[in-house]
């Protein structure tokens, strides 16, 4: 069964909305605009949370509604509701009329369409009963504390939800999606003499439950915990002070996403507020350096089959061999710039307005041994692992603390460090870039990304990469 007649099925079937009366609603009420959509989306959400050996807490959800959206020019007018009624979108129409009343647009072609299917339209929620999701986390607990008698404490999360769309445009054309994404975070604390610290591992994507609940999976993520927390008992104080750093494989990605990829988003770059706005064509990074948007990778927790505008999704170069080559753009921004619309428009839900956004970004790899790379170190820093970040996009200008890193001294690995902070500047770093190693590897699947007020799933990933120079916000002396 297409994707259309799966969410056909959700969408007309109660007898609430009528497709072809549908269809004529949002033609007339889009006429004369720039361009526009009808979104649909029927949702699904549960989450469990274990802690101190018991299931401390438990939520199911499932919501429904549609945003209407008028472009005309730069402004776009916005109405949604949970009411799936022809009278509710009759009232919508009324509401974004404003902003297109007088226009005269011409609104584009509707994007070509795909019937690639890049993960499962399974319903996670519904394959696995809630007891034996119970018991799941139970089990997890148990061979958390066996592994090691230091663990005080085991925190254990399980996520799953599936999302329908449907995508109505004032041409007729039509696009669905159905978005199936689970997630599994383990956490412990573990205590040595006076010392406790803590360790965490999580992984995910638009998967079912099936990986997740595998016992060879979870125990992995248990050990990965626990393994992390080991560390940062044996951890020293961070140095302090501008030296090289070397950044692990995978996760350390989530630096590119926040220093480089937001301000590569069409939205910033047409109103010139981006450190790379009027780059284009231009050197940016050290020759070597390669990246990409790429929203069609399988079952990864940023890919979308087509983007919340009803526009496939695809892999788009962003920076190749050091040259400024392209952005991520939706439909609006394209079309003021001159340029194509690449998939990227996204919102969190129905009650939100599309923008540019990024999918899966990566940079690939270079032909460095890892080793190599250490080894040309004679003191620096080996940042495996980060936590929260904050980055302006106009200045570039970042601010990472690390999980987990470790001094290098004489190109070895030494003790690990804790507090350690890199602070720096998004473009400023690319052109730092020395060294890429061969090992590029994508983040196991947790990654969330904010942009005004929204959140939506998104994926990194990254090689190893020498960084010639950053500055390390530290404790030590």
């Amino acid at each position: 069964m297409s994707l259309i007649a799966e969410t056909d099925s959700l969408f007309f079937s109660r007898g609430e909305l009528e497709l072809s009366r549908l269809e004529r609603q949002v033609a007339n009420a889009l006429q004369g605009a720039d361009d526009g959509e009808l979104f649909l989306e029927y949702r699904q959400s549960e989450a469990l949370g274990w802690d101190d050996g018991r299931l401390r807490s438990a939520s199911f959800d499932a919501s429904q509604g549609f945003g209407l959206r008028s472009v005309a020019g730069e402004a776009a007018g916005y109405a949604h509701s949970n009411e799936l009624t022809e009278e509710a979108v009759a009232r919508a129409a009324e509401a974004v009329a404003a902003v297109h009343r007088g226009h005269s647009g011409n609104i584009d072609l509707a994007p070509a369409g795909t019937n690639a299917r890049l993960y499962t339209d399974q319903n996670p929620i519904s394959a696995l009963s809630f007891d034996k999701k119970v018991k799941l986390l139970e089990e997890i607990d148990a061979y958390a504390r066996a592994r090691d008698p230091r663990v005080r404490q085991v925190s254990v999360s399980l996520g799953g939800s599936w999302q329908a769309v449907q995508i109505i445009r004032p041409d007729g054309e039509r696009r669905a999606d159905i978005r199936p994404m689970v997630r599994l975070n383990v956490s412990v604390v573990m205590e040595e003499g006076d010392r406790m610290e803590s360790g965490s591992h999580g992984s995910g994507g638009r998967l079912g439950y099936d990986g997740l609940i595998d016992p060879a999976h979870w125990q992995a993520s248990v050990q990965e915990a626990i393994r992390q927390a080991e560390v940062n008992l044996r951890s020293v104080d961070a140095p302090a002070g501008e030296m090289p750093v070397l950044l692990g494989p995978g996760w350390p990605g989530i630096l590119l996403h926040e220093a480089v990829g937001h301000g590569l988003e069409g939205d910033f770059n047409r109103k010139k507020t981006s450190a790379f706005a009027g780059l284009m064509g231009q050197r940016v990074a050290a020759p070597g350096v390669t990246v990409v948007d790429d929203g069609t990778i399988a079952d990864r927790r940023g890919s979308l089959t087509v983007d919340d505008e009803g526009t496939p999704s695809q892999r788009t170069v962003l920076i190749e061999d050091g040259i400024l080559t392209g952005y991520m753009q939706d439909r609006q921004n394209a079309r003021l710039m001159g340029m194509k619309p690449t998939g990227n428009g996204r919102r969190q839900s129905y009650a939100h307005i599309p923008m540019p956004r990024m999918t899966n970004t990566v940079m690939l790899a270079g032909d460095r041994d890892p080793q190599e790379l250490l080894a040309s170190v004679k003191r620096g820093l080996y940042a495996v692992n980060f936590g929260g970040g904050q980055v302006d996009i106009t200045s570039g200008k970042f601010t990472f603390s690390c999980t987990e890193a470790y001094l290098i001294e004489d190109g070895k690995i030494g003790a690990p460090v804790k507090g350690a902070t890199l602070i720096g500047n998004g473009p400023e770093v690319l052109t730092k870039v020395t060294g890429i190693g061969n090992d590029m590897k994508l983040d196991p699947g947790i990654g969330t990304c904010g942009k005004d007020g929204q959140g939506v799933p998104v994926g990194v990933g990254q090689p190893s990469l020498l960084v010639s120079a950053i500055t390390v916000g530290g404790t030590a002396a």
